[in-house]
């Protein structure tokens, strides 16, 4: 079977504006919109550029718009989208460094501002700092979070505001607030607490429709919500 891709091409060093090229792809059962790329860059056009690694949906490399929607290209099977042709662009709303890739700069110095990391303070036990499985589970979902950048992509308030941390951001910081050996909760929730942070987000969803991984930031920034205004900072 063939399928045509439509990809939004643009070179900054010799094109003046975005356009879209259109390649022919034989197309097997199985194949992905990640393997139709390599099709395309291997046997039709080298200069096509794009972010891929892992090809297992992990390392978020490859994340981009697909027919109008936020996935990663290496687990969206081809066939399974019930198109003839499948228009592929960059994540919308970051900066174009050529063609399917992105800066991905700001997006990473706002998951910094947050300080992504365990902080405590007080020594550790004889072993270990314990979490009970039940502690554990509140953060089952953030942990997972790839930083493909699909959420933030997607979301009308960081279209509107670049100041704004985004869902990926803020998702990181309930991972590091509600984990029961951090103690960093009260410096964090100041960071957060501000019109470009937590209450920039209005609750739109796009950010869930959005997740290749399946999951709920609009709920973490709930729960984050519900956390500052029961905190004394």
């Amino acid at each position: 079977m063939e399928i045509t891709f439509k990809i939004l091409r643009f070179d900054p060093d010799k094109d003046k504006k975005p356009y879209y090229r259109k390649y022919t792809v034989k197309v097997e059962p199985g194949m992905t919109v990640l393997d139709g790329l390599n099709e395309i860059k291997w046997r039709q056009d080298g200069t096509l550029s794009y972010r891929r690694s892992c090809r297992s949906a992990i390392c978020g490399s490859c994340a981009m718009t697909i027919n109008g929607v936020n996935r990663l290209a290496c687990n969206t099977q081809i066939l399974l989208l019930k198109r003839k042709t499948i228009v592929v662009e960059p994540l919308r709303r970051f900066p174009v460094i050529k063609d399917l890739i992105v800066d991905m700069d700001d997006f990473f110095e706002k998951i910094a501002i947050i300080k992504p990391y365990l902080i405590a303070n007080s020594p550790a036990g004889p072993r270990e700092r314990f979490q009970s499985p039940e502690d554990r589970k509140l953060l089952d979902e953030a942990v997972i979070c790839i930083l493909c950048g699909a959420c933030t992509s997607s979301c009308p308030s960081y279209w509107y505001n670049k100041n704004y941390l985004g869902p990926a951001s803020l998702f990181k910081a309930y991972r590091f607030i509600f984990d029961s050996r951090d103690e960093g909760t009260e410096e964090r929730l100041r960071i957060i607490s501000d019109r470009d942070g937590l209450w920039r987000c209005h609750s739109i969803f796009n950010c869930v429709e959005a997740c290749p991984k399946s999951l709920n930031p609009t709920y973490a920034i709930a729960e984050l919500k519900k956390k500052i205004v029961t905190t004394k900072l």
